[in-house]
């Protein structure tokens, strides 16, 4: 038996999303953002399911509070609705969708909890999709005005704030893939709009800097890692290819002011053209105070003439596998790590988002997914080995607290520590919950 023990001053913390949780998508003067539109699209979301309700946490978010006090968490991340605090996308803000958040900050502090808020996890205004959306540079001021009054309402009290979260995904998946809202397959508008992503990223930081100097920034990339099948070059060459498109077009740019020009070439080579305007890049890598880092999974890859522009595939080994059908591959995760401060140097890291989708039922009033704890445990035991080759880990935040609205996958999908009905709300704590309190509790846990 051996003792994964952590310092003292690592902060554990849980994660969550405002569409994935909060439901009453038509309350209170909040409008439509893109994934009430996509997730009302026939064909979009499993089963046809829709965020309208969710988990309800607009109106229970005192109970959802209470599962954090008692886990004994130092850090509650979540995101900030924009449609629900600024129904038009820019100019007046809407009380009452203040008031939710004020509400919720306040609860969390009752309880020393530390919020960290995301200004953008997905739920762009219809509205402002409806002038272009990202591909609109004019939503980078947009995001700005929102932001700016985000730190103007709430500074005073959270010092903790994430810009963007998983641009590859709000770009690339979304509008190149067309998995996630608003449902694009166009190359030209996934570039336009990770570009557009990370200059509203730099200039809300700016605006940071002005409006809550005390306060800590950065944002949250995913990354997964491919590690190549084979020594060979191609293989080695197909994994890099696949690793810049998830790494380093969404950090160079950040840490070096720069995109990596292989991957410029290829997308040219596609007809999609980076477009970057004077004074962009400058705006893009001013320095942050942290990033975030959601990683889930990761596999061997190879190449393969066929396998897309990037010519590299998974190779399809026998390693277990979440109910969402990710490889677990824990030590990609340490992998990862070394590779990210090797390449960007000491930037403190929060692991924002961890952990793992198990669909487990309640019965006799638990739920034993001893699955989720053992993936847990691996992946810290990753954590810990990354802390130890001097990685600097801040925090480590699970996803999720709850069951929730699993984007394109509805309600099939369960990352939470927390079961939810999704018919009557009814939260159960799962054995992984218990864990994980234990596990935060003694900063430390056994493995065999």
């Amino acid at each position: 038996m051996t003792t994964i023990e952590f310092s003292k001053e690592l902060k554990w913390g849980a994660a969550t999303a405002s569409y994935q949780i909060e439901g009453a998508a038509n309350e209170d003067g909040r409008s439509p953002s893109i994934w009430d539109t996509f997730s009302h699209t026939p064909g979009n979301v499993k089963n046809g399911d829709t965020g309208d309700h969710a988990c309800n946490s607009y109106h229970l978010y005192k109970e959802d509070v209470q599962h954090l006090k008692d886990l004994g968490i130092d850090i509650y991340r979540f995101s900030i609705s924009w449609s629900r605090v600024m129904p038009e996308g820019t100019g007046s803000l809407n009380p009452a969708g203040v008031a939710y958040y004020r509400n919720l900050i306040t609860e969390l502090l009752k309880y020393d909890i530390e919020p960290m808020i995301t200004l953008y996890h997905w739920d762009l205004p219809q509205v402002l999709q409806d002038k272009g959306g990202w591909e609109n540079r004019a939503t980078i001021d947009a995001f700005n005005e929102y932001a700016e009054a985000m730190f103007k309402e709430f500074g005073d009290q959270v010092k903790n704030w994430i810009t963007i979260n998983e641009p590859w995904c709000a770009s690339f998946l979304s509008n190149f893939l067309g998995i996630h809202a608003p449902g694009k397959k166009d190359l030209q508008a996934a570039v336009d709009v990770s570009h557009h992503l990370l200059t509203a990223h730099g200039k809300a930081v700016q605006s940071f800097r002005e409006l809550v100097p005390d306060g800590e920034i950065g944002y949250a990339p995913n990354l997964g890692w491919l590690e190549p099948f084979s020594p060979a070059a191609e293989d080695q060459d197909a994994c890099r290819r696949g690793m810049l498109w998830q790494k380093e077009w969404f950090m160079d740019p950040v840490f070096k002011g720069s995109y990596p020009e292989e991957l410029i070439q290829i997308f040219k080579e596609h007809d999609a053209v980076l477009h970057i305007e004077e004074g962009d890049l400058e705006l893009i890598s001013q320095p942050i105070d942290f990033y975030g880092i959601n990683y889930y999974t990761g596999s061997l890859g190879r190449h393969n003439d066929e396998a897309g522009m990037f010519q590299v595939e998974e190779v399809p080994l026998d390693y277990r596998q979440t109910d969402i059908g990710w490889p677990i591959y824990a030590d990609g995760f340490y992998k990862a790590l070394k590779n990210l401060n090797e390449t960007y140097g000491d930037v403190p890291i929060y692991i924002t988002e961890n952990g793992a989708c198990y669909n487990h039922g309640v019965e006799d009033g638990k739920v034993n997914d001893q699955e989720r704890i053992d993936y847990l445990k691996q992946h810290l035991t990753s954590l810990h080995r990354a802390i130890k080759a001097g990685v600097p880990i801040k925090g480590y935040l699970v996803w999720s607290l709850l069951d929730n609205f699993e984007w394109a996958e509805g309600y099939e999908k369960r990352f939470g520590i927390i079961h939810i009905n999704f018919d009557t709300f009814e939260r159960t704590r799962k054995e992984s919950y218990y864990w994980y309190k234990n596990t935060v509790e003694n900063k430390r846990f056994e493995i065999t």
